[in-house]
């Protein structure tokens, strides 16, 4: 039932609105509340009031006034104010005023149920003073079935698992009505008007949802909306409709299926961490629920661990993955038997899906591989060039061992051929990095081998090691290069004999015998080829008493004693030192040791000593060397004069018969030169003497000089004439010759060519001296004068004048 509105309770008041009494029905009684007087002319009897019984009036009556019952005091002589007051009255819900009159209407719109109950009806004289108790009146609102039921929303949802049994509660549903609940206008009935017949049945009292049916499979149906309705009177009144959807929840009730029973897929060689494919499977429960998604694992043939595989999380199809380099020389072909589940446990054990996977390798060329690398070796400095430290190798990993061995031969190159696959298999080597420049290899044969001598002091060395890289290419498609390291280690080598110092040294004879000289040894090898020297007396070459002692001070020094009663003079002792190399090396030196007086603070006077040596005298073996170095003197001193007396005897050379007075020098003007100052000309006494013509310059590291950058042509060194004519007549030819060289030798002024300079200077008389511009003063020149040194110059006269 609906709520008391606005005009309702305007009604009301209308309905009790007491107003000028209009014409009476007859059908409405009036009733005297406050008793009646008797008839007659004797006292009046007042009777007890009445009581009224409730008035009942139907809900949503629609004749509007409507005249309940009309109310009168008995005290009729007087005039009488009537009024209501109440609920719907004068107080809240207010409907209108209580006027005077006798009647009770109607009001003026339906009456609910929630119509006010209770009212008092009051009556006044004209001075406003009551003229009767007021009396209560009792209004009953009889209900209708007016108000539709209405659920409590229009959209129920609900969710029940798949393969539930029957009975299973899945939801309830409610509704209200607004009618009177104690009668049956508020009485509801539930049903299911549409959808989920069969499957699903609603309490009709209680609104409860269960399910009736067997096989609810979400994977065919996994939402099922209903239509229900309610309906008052029991069910068969006034009735609404709303909507039930109900949800299927997944269970792992499919395991998951591979497309295919075998897949083939294929990998190239050398090629780790790529994938090699995907593996798809289909699984009927909710995508992306832990009962769809799916764990792969590889169950048989990936013993080694080549193998990896992952799912994809958007797909769910299994990602196989190879973690290393396949090598199609060792296997072609792997084979893998690959499960997979889901990860949610299925309602029902059954065996996890698998299929077959076939992975073809295919062959790519690989680079070649050396055998050891870094390829480390000992090399003992010193070893001359030429020699053979290795052979590097490098082997194709395109080749099957089996081929290697039993179907591949050599041709004349070095290269393996198979009888079939082309093209040869084979490897050149070259050096890539050789910072001193040190090492060449065998393109073919890969033998290292080294171009000059390693020497440990060399700056290239690191800690005496040489590093260097080579490579190896083979001649497939592409070209692959494979890049090893060569670490030489640099052993020293004992090759130099240990050296004493000093050689010569002073005792005090007072301090013979306690005292001594301190001697030590160095090396040019390093350890372990030096050091701990060992210092020995050889008596057999000492020309002392054998009574002088050595004893070592430590791994480099030792201390040379003499004896305490040991004479002032010079004593040669001959020592022995020896290093610790493998094999070890010494050698003697002779140690001059002067005993001599010792003045002021302890110092020895080596002038006394040596007196004292030549009044002692000398052995036969010294006098024997003193001997044989002055006759070695004296024949090198003959031998000094004899050269130079034949160097004055063939002075005057070819031209000695010549008596005319001929400069030594030949000055030419005619060239772009030096002129008198330029002392370097072309010397005449190698005209004289051409056996002892002067040596070409040299530098002073000892090589020829270099060929200069600023001559006409880079040429080389000229070729001039190394020995003289046999024969006199032979001079033009031995002269020609020279003259050639001299044309066309780079490094000898003046050159024929034109210089240029950026500023000569104004008013300069000279003209230009080179010998291309003044070709045409040659024919002023006069040659006759050459006819008087004999025929062979007056034949080159000729040749100048005929020019």
């Amino acid at each position: 039932m609906g709520a008391l509105t606005l005009p309702l309770l305007a009604a009301l008041g209308a309905l009790l609105q007491v107003a000028a009494p209009p014409p009476v029905p007859t059908t409405v009684s009036t009733l005297y509340p406050w008793g009646r007087r008797a008839q007659g002319s004797g006292p009046a009897r007042v009777r007890r009031a009445w009581v009224i019984p409730p008035i009942a009036v139907s809900e949503n009556s629609r004749k509007i006034p409507y005249q309940l019952v009309q109310i009168k005091s008995d005290k009729q002589s007087k005039a009488v104010i009537y009024s209501i007051k109440g609920p719907g009255v004068d107080e809240e819900p207010r409907g209108g005023e209580g006027g005077g009159g006798t009647h009770t209407t109607l009001p003026a719109a339906p009456v609910t149920p929630h119509f006010p109950r209770q009212i008092k009806a009051y009556a006044v004289g004209e001075t406003g003073a009551p003229v009767e108790e007021p009396t209560d009146l009792e209004i009953i609102v009889i209900d209708q079935n007016d108000n539709r039921p209405a659920f409590q929303q229009p959209l129920f949802t609900g969710r029940v698992a798949e393969g539930a049994p029957p009975g299973t509660l899945v939801m309830r549903v409610s509704a209200t009505d607004a009618d009177d609940p104690q009668t049956d206008n508020a009485a509801l009935g539930y049903s299911i008007v549409g959808g989920g017949r069969g499957i699903f049945r609603i309490d009709p009292v209680t609104g409860d949802i269960r399910i009736v049916g067997v096989g609810l499979d979400r994977e065919d149906i996994s939402v099922y909306n209903l239509t229900l309705q309610v309906a008052d009177l029991g069910g068969d009144g006034l009735s609404t409709t709303a909507t039930a959807s109900i949800f299927i929840d997944d269970v792992n009730d499919n395991p998951p299926e591979f497309t295919q029973a075998e897949f083939r897929l294929a990998v190239p060689e050398g090629e780790g961490g790529v994938e090699v494919g995907r593996l798809s499977v289909t699984d009927r429960d909710e995508p992306g629920s832990p009962n769809w998604r799916v764990n792969f694992s590889i169950s048989r043939g990936n013993e080694r661990g080549a193998f990896r595989i992952q799912t994809d999380p958007r797909t769910n199809a299994a990602i196989l993955l190879v973690q290393q380099g396949l090598d199609f020389e060792a296997a072609g072909e792997h084979e893998l038997t690959v499960e997979a589940r889901n990860w949610a446990p299925l309602t029902a054990v059954t065996p996890p899906a698998s299929a077959r996977v076939l992975i073809t390798v295919t062959d790519v060329n690989e680079a070649p591989r050396f055998a050891q690398d870094p390829r480390l070796l000992s090399v003992g400095e010193g070893l001359p060039a030429g020699s053979v430290i290795m052979a590097v190798t490098a082997t194709d990993p395109d080749l099957p061992p089996q081929n290697v061995s039993g179907f591949l031969a050599p041709n004349m190159s070095g290269c393996l051929y198979p009888p079939v696959k082309t093209p040869l298999l084979c490897s050149s080597y070259r050096l890539q990095y050789d910072p001193a420049d040190w090492l060449s290899v065998d393109a073919r044969t890969g033998q290292v081998v080294l171009r000059q001598e390693i020497r440990r002091q060399s700056p290239f060395l690191q800690q005496y090691r040489y590093a260097a890289l080579v490579t190896a290419t083979d001649n497939g498609e592409p070209p692959r290069t494979a890049t090893g390291t060569l670490e030489i280690q640099v052993t020293e080598v004992n090759d130099h004999p240990p050296q004493l110092h000093p050689r010569a040294a002073f005792v005090c004879s007072r301090a013979a015998g306690t005292g001594g000289v301190i001697v030590w040894a160095t090396d040019a090898d390093l350890y372990p080829q030096a050091k701990p020297f060992h210092f020995k007396l050889d008596p057999e070459y000492s020309l002392v008493p054998h009574n002088w002692t050595i004893r070592p001070l430590n791994d480099t020094h030792a201390r040379l004693a003499a004896p305490p009663d040991i004479g002032e003079g010079i004593y040669g002792v001959w020592i022995r030192v020896s290093d610790s190399g493998q094999p070890r090396l010494s050698r003697e030196y002779g140690l001059n040791v002067t005993v001599c007086e010792c003045r002021g603070a302890e110092a020895c006077s080596p002038g006394v000593g040596a007196v004292t040596a030549a009044r002692l005298g000398l052995s036969l073996a010294a006098w024997m060397v003193i001997l044989s170095s002055a006759l070695v003197l004296l024949s090198l001193l003959l031998l000094l004069l004899v050269t130079e007396r034949f160097r004055r005897r063939h002075r005057k050379g070819l031209l000695a018969a010549s008596d005319d007075d001929v400069r030594d020098n030949i000055l030419n003007y005619d060239e772009q030169g030096g002129g008198e100052e330029d002392q370097d000309a072309f010397n005449i006494e190698e005209l004289r003497n051409p056996g002892d013509a002067l040596p070409l310059p040299r530098t002073r590291s000892g090589s020829k000089q270099p060929i200069r950058r600023d001559t006409p042509c880079a040429r080389g060194q000229s070729r001039y004439p190394r020995s003289p004519p046999s024969d006199p007549s032979n001079i033009e030819d031995f002269i020609n010759q020279g003259l050639h060289a001299a044309d066309t030798d780079p490094n000898a002024p003046p050159y024929d060519t034109a210089l240029i300079y950026d500023f000569e200077g104004e008013g300069s008389l000279a003209e230009s001296l080179s010998s291309i511009s003044s070709r045409g003063s040659d024919s002023d020149q006069e040659y006759d004068y050459l006819s008087d040194w004999g025929p062979r110059f007056k034949k080159l006269a000729d040749m100048y004048s005929a020019a």
